[in-house]
């Protein structure tokens, strides 16, 4: 397993310093804390690394959280990384310390594809994670439910996780509101139905509807309909 120094040395191999500079203002983190490694090579990192002899993930989690691609490289590794789901769910747990970023947060969301194989299983933990309240935490579940819960029979359990958000958080309140935007465009009478009950905020109904307005997916008449819907 690579040192942390090691770590570190193959990360600035790949650094492109124009790139972290205009990076490092979309993914909202302080300058300087990042090295400026592009998304695909990250990735591609990490798909090596947890194949390289020795590879040792809890040495890797164990690893200081100050630089950008170091966080994200744990969540690749724990998504990258072959084991049983039970193995990789209490992984993921480890990980959500670690989500202290829209990018991160949602980058980890997009190598959890096996997560919709096993969502039965899973979906208590995603309950824990919005019951803890945090805006992270609450995000993850929220972009979790979007990415691998997104089938009609899972509905009445996406709109029970959406009426405890938090939407006073910013990242909260957006993950939210895109997970319902895509509720409309995808079971547009259950979202509207939803959208007349619901204990989510109204400023996030109305995002929500403001995105799904967005949608090339829902014709004119739809969105006409929702905008009547907005509250003031």
């Amino acid at each position: 397993m690579v040192t942390y120094e090691q770590l570190l040395a193959e990360l600035f191999a790949r650094r492109d310093e124009t790139y972290r500079v205009f990076n490092e203002r979309i993914v909202n983190v302080p300058p300087g804390s990042s090295i400026g490694v592009r998304t695909p090579l990250l990735r591609a990192y990490g798909r090596a690394l947890v194949r390289e002899e020795g590879f040792d993930l809890d040495a890797l989690l164990s690893f200081p959280n100050d630089v950008y691609e170091v966080r994200l490289l744990k969540c690749f590794a724990v998504g990258y990384k072959k084991m049983p789901f039970s193995e990789k769910a209490a992984y993921i747990d480890k990980c959500l310390p670690v989500l202290d970023g829209w990018a991160v947060c949602d980058l980890f969301c997009s190598v959890l594809k096996e997560v919709k194989k096993h969502r039965e299983e899973f979906f208590p933990q995603l309950s824990r994670y919005v019951g803890q309240g945090t805006e992270f935490s609450q995000r993850f579940a929220y972009v979790l439910l979007l990415g691998c819960y997104m089938d009609e029979a899972w509905l009445p359990a996406i709109f029970s996780l959406l009426d405890r958000a938090r939407t006073e958080f910013y990242y909260t309140h957006m993950g939210a509101a895109w997970l319902l935007a895509e509720v409309f465009v995808k079971f547009f009478d259950r979202g509207v139905a939803y959208c007349g009950v619901t204990a989510l905020s109204p400023k996030t109904c109305n995002k929500a509807i403001q995105k799904a307005c967005e949608s090339f997916r829902l014709r004119d008449e739809q969105k006409i309909f929702l905008k009547s819907l907005k509250k003031g």
